[in-house]
């Protein structure tokens, strides 16, 4: 979508702009371009010439106006419009490009191309067209194959360095807020997107990058971009232009290696403007960082900083200071977070800030001047303490610092006394000068953070983000400064721009002299930069820097008078107090106005305190200070004059401000020079920061000042207009018919022959070897005569078309006229017939007759035999059809038998294959861990030597570091020597002060004798040296020839011009004669002027009247348009009375006219006169001037060539001995260097070639795994595809799970908690995983309580008598008691493990019962159950066979369950396809209504231009209403103006209607839609919840089934588990559980309101657990004194072990069947979640057996006494079980039968998926007849299961809970009967609303098939109606019509072309 969006913002829509009626209105109406004052230029038409004048219809107002030729500007063709590259343009100029900007801008597209430049309009507002997705767009794509856009611009920049290894550039310059700062971060972004060297692993790999470099690579990326948040919080700050203006220039140079990754960055800045630290505009701001801090700071920050409130600090000057849209606290924690991803640790960062507290703090120093004295004093030293606190000084020593500085005077040191302004001009100096040095290593650190690789970039891009073109009223030196940069910046760009025309004209073979347009901007960069002769304003200014007592005043007049001659400079002709000297620049003419430049250029500061700063205990001030040395100090300054400006210096002792950054330009030009450049022109559309305003005359002038229009100059100058041959010929053959010769013609001599044809002027074009070039407007010519061509052969035509279909329309009227005829002669005839009695007869008779009735029944008999033919033919046609498709069909079914079989043979063939291929893997495998261990020492080997390499680097740079300390030092001596001579000119100095004019001449006249003997030197020298400079010599004799033979031609111009002037003079005489008869005739007019406007008055007083009642009627159209038709019938009235008064002043009125005419005549002669003379006066002024400065420049060639050449000469020698000084230096570490390099290099090569090797057989094993990953790849995509399916099932049934949970409600809440209760339980043992059990089955048996407390009373007094049996069977089986000791001693171990288990089940049972508030129920049945859960132990055997059948069954069940779970899934999958359908559907109509919506946008669009062409009417209609001067001419404009307006309201309401018409219909339609979906949607959702609430139902009465039989099983084993417990544990069982019954009958009312009584109760529980096991201690007790009886139970013993051995047996047999049902249960596993569930529980399950086993085999020996009982037991077992087993056999034949019907239903679940639609309902109905089949089936099994374990219990519970669960049975049957007949309904409707949908899309598609015919329709009306225009208007052009037919004509010309732009406004509906 983002994507999508930001499409609107890149391409232009070329609907729009090739438009065939806006081209014919182009040609017809001859539009061209007229100046304008409010819009710059406007549209209008040329009606008439009139000699030099053009009388001009503006196309908006309809105003006809006179132009001169000269003013007006051709118009581009309209397929021109918004065109990508403004250098393609036919007519370049200003309007065009303005134009051109203009409409890209409303369209929302900011960037434009002009040639090398890319345009860039500000548009206020965040565009979606700088995400991921258009970076990737951009990426690798050539620039015209992309609309314009920045990254264009980057993308082409990177790829041509990558290609071309050349370095390159992008220039963005513009004015304040124009955007260059946003669009350099989106360079930045970009390059950091695509050359991030951060990249995968294999790329690692790949690029031989080791690992430990990978952190520092990935970072430098986030480094690059942090940069700029830190730079803009200290360099930018809110103007009131930009809210984030960057206050200093920058060249980002983003440096590359030859892979094209980011190595590095380095940031160069330029003219920081530091006064804005200590003082603001109005609402301006200081820089950022000031109230990042200041709002930002913590407590603890803000006092460690000393920092105070806004109001506080004086340097603030206009307080706090907000920015819409930004927080300062956020943007301070985002600068701090900058910082440290760039490295600056805390202590920097702390130094930083507190910088700028002392900053803010100096501005609070106060000075007052004392009573007796001009010397300061300092009252209050508050602030200085902060300040010293801060920068870490004295304060004493700070303030005599600043209050009694001391300065040198000869060899004495002086204490001088400063006044108030001195102190508060150094407090100043220092607050800049300390803001500036902290920035400045704010820059050096961010380079040091980007250049940590040490690796050397191959290639660099520069990205410069520099200040545009400035002209202010006030202009100084830093304006001065900037606008030099802008003509340095715009000369490369004119040498690059046409050094590329140029290749391409040489590479087209066009001859072309060539021209070097840097030229002309170099008079102007020498007025600025020049050293001598003359010197220029930047040499003048250090000049006049080394002189005493110089001051602006003395600079100004020096430049006047070196410079006052130089044609780019001018005298102002403002008044002097506004500007000193004018340059004309190549963006126009600028005054500066020189004041304090010395002092700016000299920049002085306190020596004193920038010494202490230098020895501050800070280190961080203390390292910003610390080139104290070349400062500009007091006593540097001259004795302080009251003059500001008054100072002198001398020379070599510092550098001045101009001389820095003129050196800092000449390095940056030389990068630049050698750099590709690349210009991007950042322009402000409007000073409000709107959006979508474009104020045109502002755009102008920034088109002018960044070079645009110049650039436009150059290419016109050129062939700007290129098109490639075929092109040419395909479009303007038609000009040129016959002049190409039929066949076969090469493109270029079919160019060359229709250019002959079109007579074209050979200086117009010229032929290159594929393209035709033109001059500009040449095409645009062209263009015009091919229109006419075109609408010349439309217009014949059409009329021959309409001759065509006259002829047709009198040929079809005669037709009609001769039928008429024979109808009247046929009429006569009958009229005299009818009466006749023979006719009568005739009449009658005829029908009787049998031959008309057999021709009857001939053509009857016809007919029908020709019916019958055809139906045959159509039957055979059928039939034939039928064989062919049973053919193919026949085919197509061998074809895919032989498939299946080479299939199945290629799977043989795969299975093979890969076991072959496991076979190699498993080699390769180890011959790849082989190689990884090889490649892992070969990679420690590298480490080691990359960390020797590292030490080796740190040498090297130890050493880097004492050559740079060596030269500090050697510096330092020059800088001493320096002083040492300053010294002795001193003296020199104070003699030279005795006579100041004498020592200037003299100094001059030394100087220049100076220069003349080193002149003659260096001349002897080169003569001989003359071998080397001769190439420059024959090249500087050249141009002295060139310059001859200019002079010659000038000495004939001048001749010609002194002729001219002479011409000239005597015009001016004569002109002034007739300005002074024009001025006596001009006092005459005025005083008869005074008169009539007395009179006049009157009457203007009435008009003014009429026109505020006008006034009030515009306001009443702007309000209420419906009451137009009132307001009409109001103006008919206003112009009657205005008729009237018209009457009354019509004499008046005419005489005024009279005098005004012959007042405007004399005003534009005299005015045209008095333009002339100044041409002429400035004209003769220049020649004067330039014959002046040729004959000087005639003078001076020679001597400037001398210079030139000593000047080369002295750099020469002086490079020559740096070099030499350079080469001692370097030689020594370059011996040293060499030979370590030397050492490393081999080692180098032997480690690459090693690893080389390792590569090699790396990539050779690399290759071989990945073949043999796609082979395995291969052969387990079935075992994939499996596992998704599985994956799948699981998913589903996951699903249905939760459903299921959703469903069951409250209902199921309890089974719930019980089986959460039972999953924390598992691994407890015996007794509490009994427990866990009984918990389960609480769920179910909520309503059988009652029954059962009753029951268990019952079992109580039962198990009481089976206990008094026990203890008489324990007396006898004592004896066996001693070989069961060691058995029950690993009982009692297994006893401790369960305490451990105990009290782990105590933490679990605490967390559980917090969720047991609701079921506090449950847990009173619990305690009642439990007594029930000891008497279970007794017939686990029994039970264990038992289980082991239920399981099988349960399985049985299970696999049943999953068949009908996977047809119910089959079923909605198809229910989900038909969803789908339906919802693709529903998404084509919402795509549909989404086309709809974005063509009512574009109409709205339509409606908002109409709109603002409306209120431009109004606003021009007051404008005619409030203008006095024209009143007559004013009433009939406005009257046709409202005429106008009338008829626009109406067609704008009109298409209001319509819009809203087919806005509406758009809505309704999107509205039927989303009904439609939401109930199709509704619908399907609520039939899949029904299937699976159905699923559910049937899961959930399995389910119950199953605990049902666990019930049963956990109850029969109940009944006889006391027999196997000890007699004492039984009774104390018996009573503690009585007494727990009890106590939970009492607390039961009270445990439903606390939840700790309930807690307690479950810690009694669990005591009752402890006194279990004491019970069994005692047991084991007993069992020791019982071992003596023994020996008399031996023969019972052995029958005892022959039952133990068959117990074993059965135990085994319990083993394999446990086997074979975890083998079963895994392999169910991977099917469904709940067959995992039931796994797990059948393993815990079978788990619990084993051990319930193993404490059989124990108490069977126990049991021996009661061998009898026992006996009679396993009878009653052995009927149970051939009871069950018996039930067993029928349940399996019942699950066969399922079985199979689940076969059946499942082919026929196959032939119904590929059925029609229509039988869904018979299908599904028949389905679920079947399924409540099987599940009446189903219960009637369980009736049987329940109807045998009736027959086992005999109690009358047993019968109760039967009875109860058969109850609940038939409630599910019922509900599922319910459910079917939901399902069946709700099928219904759905395939109810499907044909619903079905049939409305039918009809949308059959509305939009009609609404295309009706578009088609309208188009052709629409296009005959352009045709019968245009051939109307060809008429009127050639004047073949009559004028009143020309009126019809054009008024239905009107009419047509209005229906046209309606139809055409109404966008065709896009078919989806």
């Amino acid at each position: 979508a983002s994507l999508r969006s930001g499409f609107e913002y890149l391409y232009v829509d070329r609907t729009v702009v090739n438009n065939p009626l806006a081209q014919a209105d182009w040609a017809s109406k001859k539009l061209v371009w007229v100046p304008s004052e409010r819009l710059g230029f406007e549209a209008g038409s040329v009606k008439e010439e009139h000699g030099d004048e053009v009388m001009v219809e503006l196309a908006d107002s309809g105003k006809k106006v006179r132009v001169n030729k000269d003013d007006i500007q051709k118009m581009n063709p309209p397929k021109f419009n918004k065109v990508e590259d403004m250098a393609e343009l036919t007519c370049l100029n200003e309007a065009s490009v303005l134009h051109n900007l203009k409409e890209r801008y409303y369209s929302g597209l900011i960037y434009t191309y002009s040639g090398l430049f890319c345009v860039v309009i500000n548009p206020y507002k965040n565009l979606p067209i700088y995400s991921e997705e258009i970076v990737d767009m951009y990426k690798g794509k050539k620039r015209h194959e992309m609309p314009p856009h920045i990254y264009a611009i980057t993308d082409t920049a990177y790829r041509s360095m990558m290609q071309d290894r050349e370095d390159q550039s992008i220039l963005c310059t513009g004015e304040s807020g124009a955007g260059k700062t946003e669009n350099t971060k989106k360079v930045i972004q970009y390059l950091a997107h695509v050359a991030s060297s951060h990249k995968t692993k294999k790329d690692q790999v790949r690029i031989n990058i080791p690992p430990a470099s990978e952190l520092q690579l990935g970072e430098l990326e986030k480094q690059l971009l942090q940069a700029n948040p830190i730079l803009e919080a200290f360099g930018n700050a809110k103007t009131v232009k930009n809210d984030n203006s960057s206050r200093f220039g920058k060249f980002i140079r983003i440096n590359f290696d030859v892979n094209g990754y980011i190595v590095g960055a380095n940031i160069e800045t330029y003219l920081l403007e530091k006064s804005r630290a200590i003082r603001q505009a109005r609402e301006e701001r200081t820089f950022h960082v000031f109230y990042y801090m200041l709002t930002g700071a913590g407590d603890k920050l803000r006092s460690e900083l000393c920092l105070e409130s806004y109001s506080k600090y004086r340097f603030l000057s206009n307080g706090n200071v907000t920015i819409p849209g930004q927080q300062d606290k956020d943007m301070f924690t985002d600068t701090l977070e900058a910082m440290r991803i760039m490295g600056f640790p805390e202590e920097e960062q702390i130094g930083l800030l507190r910088v700028v507290s002392s900053v803010l703090q100096l501005g609070n120093i106060s000075f007052k001047k004392e009573r007796h004295s001009d010397q300061a004093s300092m009252p209050d030293d508050t602030a200085a303490q902060k300040v010293c606190h801060l920068m870490g000084m004295n304060v004493t020593d700070f303030t005599r610092a600043i209050l009694t500085p001391r300065i040198k005077v000869g060899r004495d040191y002086v204490q001088k006394a400063q006044t108030q302004e001195q102190a508060e001009f150094a407090i100043e100096a220092l607050a800049k000068a300390t803001y500036e040095r902290m920035f400045r290593w704010l820059v050096m650190r961010i380079n040091k953070a980007l250049d940590k690789t040490k690796r050397q970039g191959a290639s660099f891009i520069g990205i410069l983000d520099i200040a545009g073109f400035e002209i202010f009223e006030l202009n100084s030196f830093e304006q001065l400064c900037i606008n030099y940069t802008n003509e340095k910046l715009q000369q490369l760009f004119n040498h690059t721009m046409f050094i590329l025309e140029q290749e391409e004209y040489q590479r087209e073979g066009i001859e072309w002299s060539f021209i070097d347009f840097g030229l002309d901007l170099q008079p102007c960069i020498d007025l600025i930069e020049k050293p001598a002769s003359p010197p220029g304003i930047l040499a003048l200014l250090d000049e006049e820097c080394w002189f005493p007592k110089a001051t602006d005043k003395s600079f100004v007049e020096k430049v006047l008078q070196e410079q006052g001659t130089h044609p780019k400079f001018f005298k102002p002709k403002k008044l002097k107090d506004e500007a000193d000297f004018c340059i004309i620049h190549y963006a126009g003419k600028v005054d500066y106005k020189a004041d304090e430049w010395l002092m700016k250029n000299m920049d002085p500061l306190n020596d004193n305190v920038a010494t202490l700063l230098n020895q501050s205990t800070d280190k961080f001030v203390s390292e910003l200070w610390k080139d104290v040395d070349r400062i500009v100090g007091l006593d540097k300054v001259a004795g302080m004059s009251e003059l500001p400006g008054a100072f002198k210096t001398r020379k070599g002792m510092f550098r001045t401000v101009g001389q820095l950054y003129k050196e800092q330009l000449s390095k940056l030009m030389a990068t630049l020079r050698n750099t590709n450049p690349n210009f991007v022109r950042c322009i402000i559309p409007n000073h409000e920061k709107k959006a979508g305003k474009l104020d045109p005359h502002l755009v102008l002038d920034q088109l002018r000042c960044n070079g645009v229009l110049e650039g436009i100059r150059i290419c016109r100058q050129g062939f700007p207009n290129r098109i490639v041959f075929q092109e040419f010929r395909q479009r303007y053959e038609i000009l040129t018919p016959n002049s190409i010769p039929k066949g076969f013609m090469d493109g270029k001599q079919a160019c060359v022959l229709m250019i002959k044809a079109l007579e074209l002027d050979p200086n117009l074009y010229r032929i290159g070897q594929s393209k035709v070039f033109f001059r500009a407007g040449v095409l645009a010519h062209l263009e015009e005569e091919r229109d006419m061509k075109i609408t010349d052969v439309i217009i014949s035509f059409q009329a021959w078309c309409r001759g065509y279909v006259a002829r047709k329309a009198f040929a079809k009227r005669q037709q009609q006229l001769t039928a008429m005829k024979v109808i009247q002669r046929n009429c006569a005839a009958y009229l005299k017939l009818r009466n006749w009695q023979w006719w009568r007869l005739f009449t009658k008779v005829k029908p009787l007759l049998q031959v008309s009735r057999q021709e009857e029944e001939m053509q009857a008999k016809d007919e029908e035999l020709t019916k019958v033919r055809e139906k045959q033919q159509v039957a055979e046609k059928q039939l034939e059809e039928m064989e062919v498709k049973q053919q193919q069909l026949n085919a197509e079914k061998l074809a895919l038998q032989e498939q299946l079989q080479a299939e199945m043979d290629l799977c043989a063939e795969a299975d093979e294959m890969r076991n072959r291929l496991v076979a190699k893997k498993q080699e390769l495998e180890e011959i790849l861990h082989d190689l990884e261990a090889r490649v892992e020492e070969e990679e420690e080997r590298a480490t080691q030597l990359q960390t020797e390499k590292k030490k080796m680097q740190q040498n090297i740079t130890d050493l880097e570091q004492q050559l740079d300390e060596e030269e500090a030092a050697r510096q330092k001596l020059q800088l001493e020597r320096v002083t040492l001579e300053a010294k002795m000119k001193k003296v020199e100095e104070d003699v030279m002060m005795l006579d100041d004019q004498n020592n200037k001449l003299n100094k001059e006249k030394k100087l220049l004798e100076e220069r003349i003997a080193e002149f003659t030197t260096n001349l002897a020298e080169e003569e001989e040296k003359s071998k080397s400079l001769q190439k420059l010599k024959n090249k500087h004799e050249a141009m002295i020839t060139d310059l001859e033979d200019r002079l010659r031609r000038e000495e004939k111009l001048r001749q010609e011009l002194e002729k001219n002037r002479r011409k000239l003079e005597g015009d001016s005489t004569e002109l002034h004669d007739q300005i002074a008869e024009l001025q006596a005739q001009i006092a005459e007019l005025r005083a008869q002027l005074a008169k009539k406007e007395e009179e006049l008055q009157e009457a203007l007083a009435r008009i003014e009247e009429e026109a505020a009642q006008k006034n009030l009627a515009q306001k009443k159209i702007r309000e209420l348009e419906a009451q137009l038709s009132e307001l009409q019938e109001d103006l008919e009235l206003e112009r009657a009375a205005r008729a009237k008064a018209e009457k009354h002043r019509r004499d008046l009125g005419e005489e005024l006219e009279a005098l005004k005419t012959e007042l405007e005549d004399t005003l534009d002669s005299t005015a045209a006169q008095q333009e002339l003379r100044t041409k002429r006066e400035t004209e003769v002024a220049q020649l004067k001037k330039t014959l002046e400065d040729e004959a000087k420049v005639h003078e001076q060639v020679v001597v400037e060539m001398r210079q030139k050449h000593g000047q080369a000469f002295d750099e020469l020698n002086e490079q020559l001995e740096q070099a030499k000084r350079n080469k001692a230096s370097v030689e020594k570490t370059k011996q040293a260097l060499e030979s370590e390099r030397n050492e490393l290099q081999i080692e180098l090569q032997t480690l690459m070639q090693g690893k080389g090797e390792s590569e090699h057989r790396r990539k050779k094993a690399e290759a071989q795994v990945q073949e043999l990953q796609v082979k395995h790849a291969e052969s387990e995509k079935a075992r994939a595809e499996l596992s998704e399916k599985v994956a799948k099932m699981q998913a589903e049934l996951d699903n249905v799970n939760s459903l299921l949970s959703d469903v069951e409600g409250k209902s199921i809440k309890a089974s719930k908690d019980c089986s959460a209760v039972e999953s924390q339980l598992q691994d407890v043992q015996e007794l509490l995983q009994e427990e866990t059990r009984q918990k389960l089955s609480m769920g179910t048996r909520l309503r059988q309580l009652e029954d059962e407390q009753n029951s268990l009373r019952e079992q109580l007094e039962e198990e009481e008598e089976a206990r008094k049996n026990v203890e008489k069977q324990l007396q006898t089986s004592q004896a066996q008691v001693t070989e069961m000791r060691k058995k029950m001693e690993v009982e009692a171990g297994s006893l401790e493990s369960a305490e451990e288990n105990k009290k782990r089940l105590q933490r679990d049972l605490e967390s559980v019962t917090q969720r047991l508030d609701e079921r506090n129920l449950a847990y009173d049945k619990l305690d009642k159950t439990k007594t029930r859960l000891q008497q279970e132990l007794d017939d686990l055997l029994v039970d264990q066979d038992h289980l082991r059948q239920i399981v099988s069954n349960l399985e049985k069940k299970q696999k049943k369950f999953d068949q009908m779970l996977a047809e119910e899934k089959s079923i909605s999958a198809r229910f989900a396809e038909e969803r789908d359908k339906a919802e693709a559907e529903a998404r084509e109509k919402e795509t549909r209504a989404l086309a709809l919506t974005r063509e009512l946008e574009t109409i709205s669009d339509m409606k908002d231009e109409l709109d603002r062409a409306n209120k431009l009417l109004r606003a021009e209609m007051e404008d005619l209403v409030s203008s006095k001067d024209d009143v007559g001419k004013s009433v009939h404009e406005l009257e046709k103006s409202k005429r106008g307006m009338e008829q626009q309201l109406e067609e704008m309401r009109t298409q209001l209607e319509e819009l809203e018409d087919e806005l509406q219909a758009t809505e309704d339609a999107k509205l039927r839609l989303e009904v439609n979906m939401q109930a199709m949607k509704a619908q399907y959702e609520r039939d899949l919840a029904g299937r699976d609430e159905m699923g559910e139902e049937k899961k959930r009465q399995l389910v119950k089934q199953v605990r049902e039989m666990e019930m049963e099983l956990e109850d029969e084993r109940k009944q006889r588990s006391l027999a196997v417990a000890a007699r004492k544990k039984l009774e104390l069982d018996l009573k503690e559980l009585e007494a727990a019954i009890d106590q939970a009958n009492k607390n039961r009312d009270e445990a439903l309101k606390q939840l700790r009584k309930l807690q307690a109760q479950m810690k009694d529980l669990l005591r009752e657990l402890d006194d279990t096991r004491l019970s069994r201690e005692e047991i084991l007790a007993q069992s020791k004194e019982n071992e003596k009886k023994v020996k008399s139970m031996e023969a019972e013993m052995i029958q005892m072990q022959e039952e133990l051995a068959a117990a074993e047996r059965v135990k085994r047999q319990a083993q394999q069947e446990r086997d074979e049902l975890q083998d079963e249960i895994n392999n169910q596993a991977s099917k469904t979640a709940l067959a995992i569930e039931e796994k797990r529980r059948l393993e815990a399950r079978i788990a619990q057996l084993e051990e319930e086993l193993e404490e059989e085999q124990g108490n069977t020996e126990l049991v021996n006494d009661r061998l009898k009982r026992a006996l009679l037991q396993t009878d009653q077992i052995n009927v149970e079980l051939t009871a069950e087993r018996s039930t067993s056999q029928r349940l399996e034949g019942a699950r066969s039968q399922f079985e199979r019907q689940n076969k059946e239903l499942k082919l026929k679940l196959t032939e119904m998926e590929g059925t029609v639609k229509s039988k869904y309902k018979a299908t599904i109905a028949a389905l679920e007849a079947k399924i409540a089949q099987l599940e009446e089936q189903l219960d009637v099994e369980t009736r049987e299961r329940q109807t045998a374990s009736k027959m086992v219990r005999r109690t009358e519970k047993k019968l109760k809970e039967v009875i109860l669960q058969v109850d609940d049975e038939r409630r599910n049957s019922e509900q599922y009967k319910d459910q079917s007949e939901k399902l069946n309904s709700r099928m219904k409707q759905l395939k109810r609303q499907l044909e619903e949908a079905e049939e409305e899309a039918q009809r949308a598609n059959a509305n939009r098939r009609k609404l295309q015919r009706e578009l088609e329709d309208a188009t052709e009306s629409a296009d005959a109606m352009n045709r019968e225009v245009s051939s109307l208007k060809s008429k009127l052009r050639r004047g073949d019509l009559p004028f009143t037919m020309r009126r019809i004509v054009s008024r239905a010309g009107i009419e047509s072309d209005e229906e046209a732009e309606a139809k055409s406004e109404t966008p065709e509906p896009k078919p989806e």
